[in-house]
């Protein structure tokens, strides 16, 4: 009974904050419709709902991505200072993104973990050096989305610029240039195998160990 009271408090609050974001969202869209690829607006209001502190600001934060991104579930966490880069992103539900990470183009799967810090690019393919021995600058033609699988977890501070698979682990500070196959372990710079991983038994639980945060 509880648990129904508390996830109907919820859903009340997402709908006030919906209403809230709408006219930013609007913005987002009408930008979107006059302008051939322009992100300004949607950054800008990005930006400024990540700096909300507290629980008011991931209840603005997740129904301000749930009117502008590609597509987003209902329950889903975005701590403080992190920032979706573009809105060519799916989020699915319980996916958790942790404080001040950067999400670009990607599709997050299920329950996934975004470590705080994490960042995910669009790939590594956004510059190019061209005959002058110039990088150029981000060409969004060259994005290409990144598949972060269901229940996956990139660690703290990792740097993800290709896919990883589902329930697999990205240490913190690796930085992942090639695909992760599922439930496996990576780590380094460039990323390497360290293990696969398996179903651990509940008499292998470390005792006293954290019960996982509900991100619903």
């Amino acid at each position: 009974m509880a648990d129904a009271a508390r996830r109907g408090v919820k859903r009340f609050i997402d709908g006030i904050c919906l209403v809230l974001v709408s006219p930013a969202a609007a913005l987002c869209d009408i930008e979107a419709r006059l302008t051939s690829g322009s992100e300004t607006g949607f950054e800008f209001w990005a930006q400024t709902f990540a700096l909300v502190p507290g629980v008011a600001g991931v209840f603005v934060r997740r129904a301000f991505y749930r009117l502008t991104l590609e597509r987003c579930g209902r329950t889903f966490f975005v701590g403080f200072g992190a920032i979706c880069a573009h809105r060519a992103i799916t989020v699915e539900e319980d996916v958790y993104i942790g404080p001040y990470a950067i999400v670009g183009s990607s599709s997050l799967r299920r329950g996934c973990l975004i470590g705080s810090r994490c960042s995910i690019l669009s790939g590594g393919a956004l510059h190019v050096l061209d005959a002058n021995l110039h990088w150029s600058a981000s060409d969004p033609s060259r994005r290409r989305r990144i598949e972060i699988g269901e229940y996956a977890w990139l660690g703290e501070a990792a740097v993800v610029l290709a896919d990883v698979g589902a329930s697999a682990m990205v240490a913190a500070g690796a930085v992942v240039s090639s695909t992760v196959p599922p439930q496996t372990m990576v780590g380094g710079n460039p990323a390497r195998f360290v293990r696969r991983l398996s179903v651990v038994a509940a008499e292998e639980e470390v005792p006293g160990a954290p019960a996982a945060v509900s991100v619903r």
